[in-house]
């Protein structure tokens, strides 16, 4: 660990390079763009940067610098905004301190002496994967209370020519969707109230020039790793210069520091490319697989699901759900889940939660019998809870209706019949976790479905202050208290879908229920908006029923299944339904699944640029020795035959064998129906041997498919 006395420091990764000029009291990213070479200097930099004075401007233009204040005389928003009894609202941080552990981290230590305010922002590199972490800690040294309002975890310029701006919004049911829109001089702001990570705002920004896709091109990736109220803001000043700031939206009053307190931002994940937008997903994965996931998860293959839920919803019988286990193992499932509904008084959505107690009206041995029966099948048991949440007809409720958060002069909004307890009452924490870990150890449970079903509307906390920061940081010392004493029990977050997907959750959890819709039509999109910052091994996907509850359409198993194979594949539908025909194609996805889990769950994801009418993606080993692709016809051709299929990430001067996996076929035949001239066509291909580059620079023409078709390719290289 070394005190900085240069004028610049760099950060080098494999592909990227950030340049700190901390010569000055405001230190500031300078540069962060390819990597340069040592040739490139400071001086440099600094001498092609300078900026003349403009008219009606500061004589000396103010820092874009890393935590901007109002003290400085910054007109942009603040990095810091801050208040108390005197001029804190004024607050300068100079910087006083550089702190390098090493070549790839450090510490910005800034002091506004006469206010009391410290700022200590934390950068390091992972040169693996070229992502960057920031965050800012704020700390009291006066003996005057201090109130946040905003801290943003950094202040990143961009550069001009970024003239995309792509966020993601949603809906339940409707997860991960993106949003592009020209630069503008102003502000582009998402904000997020909701009290988790949301459906409709989902904690995440791209920013790129318009040249760029997902096959070449710059682009920045931005993630706040935080499931609570967020901010994020990408703004282009009136003097030309942008930035992107990321942050805890705060509540009026929610954070005040006493003498010696601190406050720190969630981190904020960022990163840099100029191979295009796959590109960078493959970055954030390589992140995510390396620091995120629990080793023990990694080395386990993604067990197939079976999720009761859309099958039995809340009928619960014995005999019926041993049934459902057979069905379910016959088929390749490797993992049995008990969804809503095995707890006393829950017999619809109305009641019981937060009586964690199994109901002896449908289990009167309790679980025992169930879970014995299900591990006789070769299968794990998991578990649905909805830890943080409260019905008003709950035994809970009826004890301690004081145990919610709300206002006592606020009325309560009604949402799915449930309230939400404060987890940061100490009575509420304890007995929570009494509950859950007395479960864990009576039964042989080795997952948890932790589901999430309604908005934190009304965030007061026991104390009346604000309270979404203190419960989400309850709610992860609740699930790190639960895995330090359970810890093979793997955990799913759910928040009615995709509803807290970030990676502050997934520090503490395995797997995402991406979406409540298990529409495969609608999956699509769904899960390409969840590719760009979360790889595959966390994307629960699971083959629906026949017609989706959700949308009502009505999709073949062909389509159903194909679309799970890039995820955690899972099934969730009422087995006794299946047709002998879905049995055979059911099973068949779950072999592929088991086949080429290893290289889904490890390789490098290239999303595709097809039309509009037309899905693709394909997984690449990372030493490039196989390859599996994805190709769907989700609506009509607008010509009479569709595009090329044009592969990507292969090695251009191999060979590789093409074999067509999907569908299945019947005595060497694929099936007649929804296709045209199918058979005749791809013959001349399956099982054939091609050089990389044709396969990615000509492609292959694809066949006449009838909408809701999917085809899937393995590729080897020989």
């Amino acid at each position: 660990m070394t005190q900085h006395a240069a004028q610049f420091i760099a950060l080098h990764g494999q592909k990227s390079s950030l340049i700190l000029d901390v010569g000055c009291e405001t230190p500031q990213i300078i540069y962060w763009r390819a990597k340069l070479s040592e040739q490139s200097t400071g001086d440099m930099m600094r001498a092609l940067r300078l900026r003349q004075e403009a008219p009606v401007s500061p004589i000396e233009e103010l820092n874009l610098c890393i935590t901007p204040t109002s003290g400085q005389g910054f007109i942009g928003l603040p990095g810091l905004s801050l208040r108390g009894e005197q001029d804190q609202w004024a607050a300068n941080p100079l910087l006083t301190k550089v702190v390098q552990d090493n070549e790839h981290s450090l510490s910005l230590i800034s002091t506004d002496s006469a206010r009391g305010i410290e700022v200590v922002v934390r950068i390091e590199l992972d040169v693996e994967s070229d992502v960057l972490t920031f965050n800012t800690t704020v700390n009291n040294i006066n003996s005057q209370t201090v109130t946040i309002d905003w801290c943003s975890a950094a202040t990143i310029p961009t550069p001009n020519d970024f003239d995309q701006i792509v966020g993601f919004e949603g809906h339940w049911a409707g997860e991960f969707q993106q949003h592009s829109l020209d630069a503008f001089f102003g502000s582009y702001v998402r904000e997020n109230r909701r009290g988790k990570t949301s459906h409709d705002s989902y904690p995440a920004l791209l920013l790129h020039p318009k040249t760029t896709n997902q096959a070449q091109g710059e682009a920045y990736g931005f993630h706040l790793g935080w499931s609570g109220n967020h901010k994020i803001v990408a703004e282009k000043m009136a003097d030309g210069r942008s930035y992107v700031q990321m942050g805890e939206l705060l509540f009026p009053g929610e954070i005040n520091l006493t003498q010696g307190q601190s406050y720190q931002t969630p981190t904020l994940f960022a990163s840099f490319t100029d191979q295009g937008l796959s590109v960078l997903s493959q970055q954030f994965h390589q992140y995510v697989r390396s620091h995120i996931i629990r080793q023990s998860v990694h080395d386990k293959p993604r067990p197939v699901h079976y999720n009761t839920w859309e099958g039995i919803y809340f009928n619960h019988d014995l005999a019926t759900l041993k049934d459902l286990a057979v069905r379910a193992a016959e088929l390749g499932a490797e993992r049995f889940v008990l969804d809503d509904g095995w707890f006393n008084g829950r017999d619809d959505d109305t009641a019981g939660l937060g009586d964690w107690f199994v109901d002896k009206k449908y289990y009167p041995q309790g679980l025992t019998p169930l879970i014995d029966h299900v591990k006789t099948q070769g299968l794990e048991f998991g578990l649905w809870f909805e830890p943080e949440m409260v019905n008003p007809d709950s035994e809970l409720y009826r004890q301690h209706p004081e145990w919610i958060l709300g206002n006592e002069i606020n009325k309560q909004l009604d949402s799915r019949h449930q309230l939400v307890l404060d987890l940061s009452r100490p009575e509420v924490f304890d007995y929570l976790y009494e509950r859950l870990d007395s479960l864990l150890t009576e039964y042989d449970i080795s997952y948890i479905k932790w589901d999430m079903n309604r908005d934190l509307n009304h965030q007061g906390n026991h104390s009346g202050k604000p309270g979404g920061h203190n419960q989400i940081h309850a709610f992860y010392r609740l699930l790190d208290n639960l895995r330090a004493v359970h810890p093979k029990v793997e955990i799913e977050s759910c928040a009615s879908g995709g509803g807290r997907a970030d990676y502050g959750v997934l520090a503490r959890t395995d797997r995402v229920w991406t979406s409540d819709s298990n529409d495969a039509l609608e999956r699509l999109k769904i899960q390409n908006g969840f590719s760009y910052f979360l790889p595959s091994e966390l994307m629960g996907s699971h083959v629906g029923p026949r017609e989706c509850h959700i949308t009502h359409r009505t999709v073949s198993m062909e389509m159903r299944a194909s679309v799970t194979l890039f995820g955690h594949m899972g099934m969730e539908m009422d087995l006794r339904e299946l047709t002998d025909g879905e049995k055979v194609e059911l099973k068949a996805m779950t072999d592929l699944y088991k086949q080429h889990r290893a290289l889904v769950h490890s390789g490098d994801l290239f999303r595709l640029e097809l039309a509009p009418y037309m899905n693709g993606l394909g997984i690449v080993a990372k030493d490039k020795s196989q390859g599996l692709f994805s190709y769907s016809l989700v609506a009509c051709s607008s010509a009479s035959l569709p595009d090329q299929f044009k592969f990507a990430g292969l090695h251009k001067t191999s060979q590789y064998k093409l074999d067509i996996i999907w569908p299945i076929k019947n005595t060497d035949k694929w099936p007649k129906s929804g296709l045209f001239g199918f058979a005749n066509h791809l013959s001349a291909v399956d099982g054939q041997v091609f050089s990389g580059e044709l396969l990615m620079q000509l492609g292959m023409q694809m066949p006449l498919l009838t909408p809701q078709s999917s085809l899937l390719f393995h590729l080897t290289k020989v």
